[in-house]
């Protein structure tokens, strides 16, 4: 007779009973009244993706053992040291009352031994109706992110437009690493947040386009879009080979909080991420300046998109065969790209036997900490408005931004995170 082994967990099966309950996790997901409409023979599929592809169940399982709080959720708690003060206008208090903040500060690369200068805009509303106007905003960095401790770096005034610049002293210029900012607005302490990446010259690094790579072909209710099976594996396969990762998009920075949120619910590696200044017509064109604006500073050695980004791509100096574009094959642009018809899942095997996703050739990058996207208010902020979603309401967000009775309509789509990819 066969005698079962003891479980190397020990206590392991009353522990996964605490976890799950006693019905398997995998059988009970949850299903959206949308779903209704789509055909059964579409939902295996859907939810696969949802489940297996976009949440990732080992990161679940260790947050379950560990108990471990991040250093990013400690930091997004901290009091300021510097009290509030009175408006520096006296319209301000008007201006702002009943609108929240959508503040913004860009991401920064920089070269080590280059100026350091961090940017940001302060508005409010969803639609950015009102702008922060000669008010006082502090600059503090987090020097050593493991301790959790925000240094007041300096103090600046924002332009008639909302925005401010401010150049780090030389005398303490960052070294190599990445380096949590926040900008706090001295009147109402709300905040802008972003990362200084500092590198060594000639760091290699991997650009992904989030509409074009990354977001699948259907939508529920076009404000969390699908994550293509396999996607998170392959940026964190770059990640792992010892690549930066860049992300780009077209999208105007009023929706960086929604962006960054969407990649943070979904596991994706850190990483610096771009957007357009604003609404534009062109945002093919801003996303070729900025990548430009890194090639004396970093090495781009690959690229992920859609058949639109090969021209941005193709203007840095990149090979057809470092050009990864996904979904079908389109003939006039065969000899510009490599298309990965088959899906993520097909070239990551490829990626795993290929020379070049082996460790980079330049720089070593032995401070430029890996790790996914963690920002637990944007998390808090996504998952709030799915909720609504799902009970058919509309967001707070949406009725701010709703135009009076007699005038039409906007779309809700343009300011959320949209199904709609550059393919």
């Amino acid at each position: 007779d066969l005698q079962p082994l003891p479980s190397p967990l020990g206590q392991g099966l009353p522990l996964l009973e605490r976890w799950w309950g006693p019905k398997r996790i995998d059988y009970s997901l949850y299903c959206p009244d949308a779903l209704t409409a789509f055909p059964t023979i579409t939902l295996p599929h859907l939810f696969h993706a949802s489940y297996w592809e976009s949440s990732d169940v080992v990161a679940f399982i260790l947050r379950q053992v560990g108990r471990v709080r991040g250093w990013l959720e400690e930091s997004s708690i901290y009091s300021p040291a510097i009290p509030r003060e009175k408006w520096q206008r006296k319209r301000t208090q008007v201006k702002i009352r009943n609108v929240t903040a959508n503040h913004r500060a860009s991401d920064t690369i920089v070269c080590e031994g280059k100026p350091q200068v961090l940017s940001g805009r302060f508005m409010y509303g969803p639609l950015d109706v009102v702008t922060l106007t000669g008010e006082k905003v502090d600059i503090y960095i987090m020097t050593q992110p493991l301790s959790g401790k925000w240094l007041h770096y300096g103090t600046e005034v924002t332009s008639g437009s909302g925005r401010l610049a401010f150049t780090i002293p030389p005398d303490k210029a960052l070294a190599i690493g990445i380096y949590p900012v926040r900008m706090v607005v001295r009147g109402d302490h709300s905040y802008a947040e972003a990362y200084l990446t500092v590198v060594a010259r000639g760091t290699e690094s991997v650009v992904f386009s989030i509409d074009g790579s990354f977001t699948a072909s259907v939508s529920i209710m076009g404000s969390d879009p699908k994550v293509r099976a396999g996607a998170v594996d392959v940026v964190r396969h770059w990640q792992d080979s010892g690549y930066m990762i860049i992300y780009v998009t077209g999208r105007p920075d009023m929706q960086k909080h929604r962006v960054v949120a969407w990649l943070s619910q979904h596991n994706f590696p850190h990483g610096a991420v771009s957007f357009c200044d604003g609404l534009t017509h062109d945002p093919l064109r801003q996303k070729a300046a900025f990548l430009q604006s890194l090639t004396g500073t970093i090495a781009i050695v690959a690229g992920y998109g859609s058949t639109k980004d090969i021209s941005v791509y193709s203007s840095l100096g990149l090979s057809p065969a470092h050009i990864y574009i996904v979904g079908r094959a389109v003939k006039k642009f065969h000899n510009q790209c490599q298309f990965l018809s088959e899906g993520y899942v097909a070239h990551l095997a490829q990626l795993e036997t290929a020379s070049l996703a082996h460790s980079p050739k330049g720089p070593p990058r032995p401070t430029l900490g890996k790790g996914t996207y963690g920002c637990p208010a944007p998390v808090d902020f996504l998952r709030k408005q799915s909720q609504l979603l799902r009970s058919r309401g509309p967001s707070q967000a949406e009725r701010d931004a709703a135009p009076p009775p007699g005038l039409p309509r906007s779309k809700p789509r343009s300011v959320s995170l949209k199904l709609e990819s550059e393919e």
